[in-house]
């Protein structure tokens, strides 16, 4: 477990810097990477493609895990690269932990920035003590996917959200101090406790997401981190979206049943903040942040060095329920 030094904050971009294209998981046609890069250069940045970012091998993974490994070391080590675009999830980042060492991240501090099963790659950053974000990738910037693109760029750039979401239900009132960590659930459950986790010292805003599970899965991937985190410095809780979940117990939505884990614990909860595999608002991961819940919506605010910019996101529509599956 990673027990360095105070989190680090990488330097935010200027016009003209570089930014890495890799894709330490599974693979994207090479079309999505160069629409994404078009959209990076229209930012006033330098897009740059690691050597096996549109490789495609028999298991849908862009290349082997040496391979991959290889391109993330790359764009680690160039110093003239400032932050590095993952281009998917699915399944594959958690081959290249062991062959990045964790020191690298505090060396050359830069903004990672992806989710899904990213996840596991963010983790480890922010385990270094190194701050990143989860949010879209190459395939979703290179549709312009908003308002998560354009937020996304403005971190680059060092223009903070402050966070404004439109209240949900089971939602619990409350304010809680902490730093952000958390992302997909599969990902993030599988790795909690070993030496990649974050420091013990400090207080946690957790926040998790989920795609293609079943409730099954995901109560017992949510015991799992109960059994794993110390829950008494979890002071606040984000969920985020659930989709394609299939409903193979009694809960009419799998926020009603994550709830029901959180009985013995007094502390705010919001529900349906819109990150995830449909919605990805950008989320500092291992930034301090302040979280308030209230019956009329949820604020988040980051505590790092930027300028901060509200970003209301006050969609109303009711909380949808599926039928339970027997």
């Amino acid at each position: 477990m990673y027990q360095g030094k105070k989190i680090v904050q990488p330097p935010y971009l200027k016009a003209g810097d570089k930014v890495a294209l890799v894709s330490p998981a599974y693979w994207v046609p090479e079309e999505a990477i160069l629409q994404a890069a078009e959209v990076i250069k229209s930012w006033g940045l330098r897009p740059v493609i690691g050597p096996h970012t549109t490789s495609l091998n028999v298991d849908a993974y862009s290349g082997t895990a040496d391979e991959r490994a290889s391109d993330m070391l790359w764009a680690l080590e160039d110093d003239s690269i400032r932050a590095i675009i993952c281009s998917r999830g699915g399944y594959g980042s958690l081959h290249l932990l062991n062959r990045i060492p964790m020191e690298y991240y505090q060396q050359h501090p830069k903004w990672l920035i992806g989710h899904g099963d990213i996840t596991t790659l963010l983790y480890a950053v922010a385990g270094a003590g190194v701050m990143c974000v989860h949010g879209p990738m190459s395939f979703q910037i290179a549709s312009n996917q908003e308002p998560a693109t354009s937020i996304t760029q403005n971190i680059l750039f060092g223009t903070l959200p402050q966070y404004k979401i439109a209240s949900k239900p089971y939602n619990r009132c409350g304010h809680a101090e902490g730093i952000l960590i958390g992302g997909n659930l599969s990902s993030y459950a599988a790795i909690t406790g070993t030496k990649y986790h974050h420091s013990q010292k400090q207080d946690i805003i957790l926040f998790v997401e989920e795609v293609e599970e079943s409730l099954h899965a995901i109560d017992r991937l949510f015991y799992t981190l109960r059994l794993q985190m110390d829950f008494e410095r979890v002071k606040g809780i984000i969920f985020g979206s659930f989709n394609s979940i299939k409903y193979d117990l009694q809960f009419g939505s799998v926020e009603q049943m994550l709830i029901a884990h959180l009985h013995d614990l007094e502390i705010p909860v919001c529900c349906g903040f819109p990150v995830g595999s449909d919605s990805c608002l950008p989320l500092i991961e291992g930034a301090p942040c302040s979280l308030d819940v209230t019956a009329d919506h949820t604020s988040l605010t980051f505590n790092i060095d930027g300028e901060a910019k509200p970003c209301e996101i006050m969609d109303t529509t009711p909380q949808i329920t599926k039928s339970i599956i027997y």
